[in-house]
C-alpha cells in the first residue's frame, strides 16, 4: 500500500481561484502530478514564441526610424502648462495630461471636446478633456499669477483651433 505525504484536500478549482477561468469557455488548468515527469512541448511553444517575440521586435526597430513626428516637433502651435505637480501639453500629436507618476494621452481623433475653467478665487486653472464615449479627464495646474490664465487660453485655442477638428468622429 502507498503512502503520500502531505495534504489529501484537492486543490479548489473556479473563478474564485483562477481569474482565468470562465465556465464553457476555458477548460481547468491542466494538472499535472510530480509523476508525469517533465513535458517537451510547453518548452517548445516557448522557444518558438521568443523567436516571433525577437521577429516583432527587429520589425519595429526598423520601423521606428521612419516615423520622424515622434521626435521632431511640428512648426504649428504647441501649449505647455506646468506646476511642481501637474503637467499638461498640447501639440500636432494630441494631449499629454501629467499629475505625479500618472500620465495619459490623448490623439486628436480621440478626444470629443476640451474645457478650461478658472477657479473664482485662488489661482488654479482646470483643463478637462472630454472623450466621445462620455469620459472625462480633468486636471487642475497651479498658474504663478492670475494673469496668467489669459495667456494660457490664447496659446490653448491656438493649438485647438490647428489640431482639433469637431466634426471629425
Amino acid at each position: 500500500m502507498e503512502q503520500r505525504i502531505g495534504s489529501s484536500s484537492q486543490p479548489l478549482e473556479g473563478a474564485g481561484f483562477d481569474p482565468a477561468f470562465i465556465p464553457g469557455l476555458t477548460s481547468p488548468a491542466s494538472k499535472r502530478t510530480e509523476d508525469d515527469g517533465p513535458e517537451k512541448e510547453p518548452e517548445v511553444a516557448d522557444a518558438e514564441e521568443a523567436e516571433v517575440a525577437a521577429a516583432e521586435s527587429e520589425e519595429t526597430a526598423q520601423a521606428s526610424p521612419s516615423e520622424p513626428e515622434e521626435d521632431t516637433p511640428a512648426d504649428g502651435p504647441v501649449f505647455e502648462a506646468s506646476d511642481r505637480r501637474a503637467r499638461i501639453v498640447a501639440d500636432h500629436r494630441g494631449v499629454r495630461l501629467s499629475l505625479d507618476d500618472q500620465e495619459c494621452e490623448f490623439r486628436w481623433d480621440e478626444i470629443g471636446a476640451v474645457e478650461t475653467e478658472t477657479a473664482r478665487f485662488g489661482k488654479r486653472y482646470t483643463v478637462t478633456v472630454h472623450t466621445p464615449d462620455r469620459r472625462w479627464y480633468p486636471i487642475e495646474i497651479e498658474a504663478p499669477a492670475r494673469s496668467r490664465f489669459t495667456e494660457w487660453d490664447e496659446q490653448l485655442d491656438a493649438v485647438l483651433d490647428a489640431y482639433f477638428e469637431e466634426d471629425a468622429e
